[in-house]
């Protein structure tokens, strides 16, 4: 039976209490921690597009025997949204995959979330 996201962050927070309980104070400067981290539920809007694939310019250049930019061509399931590139800062930092989701934040951040974690903590409205 597939784990439910409540059940995944349960499991995450036992692991954390774990470790913090396995967390001895070895100097002045590692203060021990032995509770659990304080607990909170997002509320934010996200603008979010699934990934059907993705093409990383670091390939693209190996095949045309040029230098890469670090960039990626992203091509969203969804119809109606043509392919568009993010820049090598964006794929050195999250990685992203296709299946997972990029995520556009109410200040213009930019991420990108496993398809199991977005859709468990996030629902469509609009």
């Amino acid at each position: 039976m597939e784990e439910n996201f409540k059940d995944k962050i349960e499991k995450l927070v036992a692991e954390t209490k774990s470790e913090e309980q396995s967390f001895t104070k070895n100097s002045a400067e590692e203060p021990s921690v032995q509770r659990e981290m304080p607990k909170y539920q997002s509320h934010k809007k996200v603008w979010a597009l699934k990934i059907k694939s993705i093409v990383f310019d670091t390939d693209l250049a190996k095949e045309t025997n040029r230098e890469t930019d670090g960039s990626a061509t992203i091509t969203p399931e969804e119809e109606g949204y043509a392919p568009f590139k993010v820049n090598h800062e964006y794929c050195h930092k999250h990685k992203p995959q296709a299946g997972g989701y990029y995520v556009v934040y109410e200040d213009g951040y930019k991420s990108w979330s496993p398809a199991d974690a977005f859709e468990a903590g996030n629902t469509l409205i609009n």
